[in-house]
């Protein structure tokens, strides 16, 4: 049996708590951030929907450019430094971007500039992240950290909600934005105050950026598993893209009553994540990556749901079950990788995880708009919930997938 109380020991080990501190407080600064950006772009004299898309794009773009050049970064130099110039770099972007709306000169090529930076830093964190857990956390304890670092950013997301529009409301954007720079400056020097001991990295000689992605996509492509998982996730993420971002809020406008009725169906997936970490505390599968996989199938529920026009209290249990399958997927996946993939292709791969699984994504917002037209509301989330199925089954379907096996578990000491 695994105790909670085993588990939570280590945030008695003060590297793994200024590492906790430093990913909730950043996270808290990224739920701020598209609030602020938002409302206080809008609230700019001249500014329309044109402005903020413009923005928008300026700072995703460099995250998905840059990722994989962060996962090679991230592989050549200590991540620890690397994080930290990844938050650095957002906490200037934000605090570039809150000095243009409290002045009120905002030129669109400064903003986008700005917003740019706040996209590299990003994608220069991100794969450090994934890569620095290791080198905190013990083998054996790596799925319990995993998960505290899951609970601490599932926290902030739900905090970040509510606090950044009632900042936004009583203060505006401007200073908004500014409190998201200082919450990523502050988990800057948070990862500066950590000394992690480095995971021994096979001797190497210096290759160029590109001779180190085509290793990084070797391992990446070598095991079935991650790049089935990753295409799985392709289709998946554009679906739901597609279902929160358009359909789900049309629908909620049209049908359920607006805003009001969206916000319970998001608050009930906030409080699944944070449900999911308590379970996945818990689970020590065999088959990880079996079980995250399957995991995947319940979250087509509020898309049925949604479609089928259930009552809203249903759509709202089918968001919590989406957010505890997913919670609990994420902290497998994340585990598995740092244990199946070398010390000095971690990053890489990561990075690589990302940029597979997050591609599609903005195919699914272009094309949710047209398929409502097409299909209607109902027709085009029901069309949603059948790409998560589909993309699930056919993960299922592959060997590597179902046949994964962890480590055998270390027997705990037993008190005489």
């Amino acid at each position: 049996m695994h105790s909670y109380l085993r588990d939570l020991g280590l945030l008695r080990d003060r590297k793994f708590a200024l590492l906790l501190s430093a990913r909730t407080i950043s996270m808290l600064g990224s739920a701020f951030a598209p609030v602020a950006l938002a409302f206080g772009i809008l609230e700019l004299p001249g500014a329309d929907a044109t402005t903020l898309s413009v923005v928008l794009t300026a700072e995703s773009l460099p995250m998905i450019v840059f990722m994989l050049i962060g996962g090679v970064i991230a592989d050549r130099l200590p991540r620890q430094r690397v994080m930290m110039a990844g938050e650095l770099l957002m906490a200037l972007g934000y605090f570039a971007l809150a000095a243009m709306l409290l002045t009120g000169w905002a030129p669109l090529p400064v903003m986008s500039v700005a917003a740019a930076a706040c996209g590299v830093g990003t994608a220069v964190m991100f794969p450090a992240l994934t890569g620095i857990i290791p080198e905190i956390v013990p083998a054996e304890r790596l799925q319990a950290g995993n998960a505290l670092l899951g609970l601490g950013a599932n926290a902030s997301r739900v905090a970040g909600v509510v606090l950044s529009g009632a900042t936004v409301l009583w203060f505006g954007g401007g200073w908004a934005l500014l409190v998201s720079g200082a919450m990523f400056a502050v988990a800057g020097v948070l990862i500066a105050l950590l000394r992690p001991t480095p995971a021994e990295r096979a001797a190497a000689e210096r290759h160029s950026v590109l001779t180190d992605l085509r290793h990084g996509w070797r391992e990446f492509s070598s095991r079935q598993w991650i790049w089935v998982v990753v295409a799985q996730f392709s289709v998946l993420v554009m679906a739901i893209q597609a279902g929160h971002g358009v359909l789900g809020p049309l629908l909620a406008k049209e049908t359920l009553g607006g805003p009001a009725a969206w916000s319970a169906f998001l608050a009930g997936e906030a409080v699944g994540t944070i449900a999911g970490v308590l379970v996945s505390l818990r689970l020590r599968p065999r088959r990880p990556i079996l079980l995250g996989t399957l995991l995947c199938l319940p979250t087509a529920l509020p898309y049925v749901l949604l479609g089928l026009d259930a009552p809203l209290w249903a759509i709202v249990a089918g968001a919590f079950v989406l957010g505890v399958c997913f919670d609990v997927f994420g902290v497998l996946w994340q585990t598995t990788m740092q244990r199946e993939i070398p010390a000095e292709s971690l990053s890489r791969v990561s990075s690589y995880d990302a940029l597979g699984s997050l591609m599609f994504g903005p195919i699914g917002l272009m094309l949710a708009a047209p398929a409502a037209v097409a299909f209607g509301t109902e027709g085009a989330l029901l069309g949603c919930a059948a790409l998560v199925v589909l993309s699930t089954l056919a993960a299922l379907a592959a060997p590597g997938v179902r046949n994964l096996r962890a480590p055998e578990p270390e027997p705990e000491p037993v008190s005489l």
